[in-house]
Parts: C-alpha cells; structure tokens; sequence
C-alpha cells in the first residue's frame, strides 16, 4: 500500500460542516466532497468529535479522495466500535478511510483523566479489533503524544499549531510518520476584518488548556491569549490576506516539515463551534484550490 504521504498528497481540507446532520446539507455533501476531489485535495478531515459513520457518505462519493476523521474522541466512541465501523468501511472501499483519534479536553469530556494512558488503551484496542496501526493517527500537540504517533500510529494531525510547532513535531516523528496539522484560512485582505474574524473563532480554543500551554511552550505569553489572541498569535496560527500572503503562509508549514497541510476556512460566520455553520464554504474551497495549483 502506498506511503500516507502519497495517498493524502500536500493538501486537504479541514470541515466541520461536512459532518453536519443538518438535513438542508445532507444531499450536498457528497456533492461537495467529489468537488473537492476534483479540485484536487487529496484528504477531507472531519471536523470535530466525529466517527466513522460521518464517512461513509462521503467515501462513497468519491473514487480516490482520503476522508479521515479530525478527530475522533477516545472518550465518546469505544476502540472496539471504532474498529469494527473501520473494517466495515475498509472491506467495502480499501484504502480510503483514515482514523484520526485524540483525547479531547478535560472541558469538553466528562471522562477525561490521564490522556496519555488513555490513548494508549484505545490503542491497545483498535490493535485487538485489527486495525492497522499505520492506518491510525494521533491528534498530538505535545512531546509525549508524538512520540506515541511515531511509536504506534502512521503519524499525527497537530490541530492549532505553528510552523515551529511543526517543525519540531518533524524532528520527533522522524521521515517516515505522516504530519498532517490543521491550518485555519480567512481569505480578506483587510488586517482588521481578517483578524477580527480569527479571533471571534479562536477564543473558544483559548479556554483550553491543552492549547495555552501548547502555546506557552511556544513561545507565548498569556498576555497574548486576551481577547481572542493577539496579533502575533493570530497571524502564528491563521493565514491570513491575499492569495500570495496565504499560499506564503501554507508554505511555511511545508517547508517545516508537514507532508499535508489540513486548510480550514474560517468566515465571519463560523459560528460556535456547537455546531455548523449553514452553508458550505465551497466559494473559498474553489479559491483556495486555484492559488494551491
């Protein structure tokens, strides 16, 4: 089977909306999907706690695009479960589903205590169900839980990250593991708006802890978690501007060492991370594929 890095390529797209139940979008999504797989991405991840059964229709919309999960919580689906809806899906279209996990946060999931060892359970677990290993992919941010991706998994998807966060996850993972992290997109040119916009979205982050201290150890200052971020963390973790200012940012990423680059666009009615917004982005998709070609 091809390397992940081969079956991914450079690009994907990072989308809540297309895991949405919202009955307005479920005829559209498969629509949306094969776009994207004629646009060029090579992987859709689905945002949020999403489960295997959010892929299927988009799997079966298309012929070669991966569609992963980003994430899947350890906290909300059982590795036995996980596993079989995997090999379900795997016997049915080989090769197209890939299996992002993560811990999630202590705020967001009732059961959360000592991640670590819990991620190390699950993945006991989907070994037991017969998952491949290099099929698996870690929601990994800090020193501990790369090593785990590296050790046990075919790499990791760092969700809110730097290029120096990338660069050092590069050095840990080694050549082979894949480095997929998640980028965010706000295609304005104005530095007020885009911002604006940025921190309206990025402020439900910062009151979680496994992403402050990530940033501390970047770096930051808690000074620059106030009010929605400051301008050198905004433009840390966002591309921002026109298409050269964007294309300049995804690059950086490359260049410090990610195989894909994950690209989620963030709109001024991104809405409250409940929840999809209601619409589908697919403007700024088609945008984003005409300045990546």
């Amino acid at each position: 089977m091809a390397a992940l890095r081969d079956t991914v390529g450079p690009y994907g797209i990072w989308s809540a909306e297309l895991r949405s139940e919202d009955p307005a979008l479920r005829d559209e999504i498969p629509e949306a999907a094969a776009e994207l797989e004629e646009l060029g991405f090579g992987a859709v991840w689905l945002g949020g706690s999403s489960g295997v059964e959010h892929a299927v229709p988009l799997v079966e919309a298309t012929s070669r695009l991966t569609v992963a999960t980003g994430i899947l919580s350890i906290w909300q689906y059982e590795p036995a479960d996980a596993g079989a809806r995997f090999l379900e899906l795997e016997a049915a279209r080989p090769g197209r589903f890939l299996l992002g996990i993560g811990a999630s946060h202590a705020k967001l999931a009732a059961q959360y205590k000592r991640p670590y060892s819990a991620m190390v359970r699950y993945l006991d677990g989907l070994d037991a169900a017969g998952v491949p290993a290099g099929r698996v992919v870690l929601a990994a941010l800090r020193p501990r839980m790369l090593e785990l991706s590296r050790d046990r998994a075919g790499g990791a998807h760092p969700y809110l990250v730097t290029p120096e966060h990338t660069a050092h996850a590069r050095e840990l993972l080694g050549q082979g593991p894949l480095l997929a992290p998640e980028l965010k997109v706000v295609l304005e040119r104005d530095p007020e708006i885009a911002r604006s916009t940025a921190r309206d979205y990025l402020a439900r982050y910062l009151a979680l802890p496994n992403y402050t201290n990530s940033f501390l150890e970047l770096g930051f200052t808690e000074e620059d978690f106030v009010g929605g971020g400051s301008d050198r963390l905004i433009d840390a973790v966002y591309a921002w501007g026109d298409d050269a200012r964007v294309r300049d940012r995804i690059d950086a990423f490359r260049a410090a060492g990610a195989d894909h680059v994950a690209l989620q666009i963030v709109r001024p009615d991104a809405g409250t991370g409940a929840g999809a917004p209601a619409a589908l982005p697919r403007d700024e998709w088609r945008r984003l594929a005409a300045l990546l070609g």
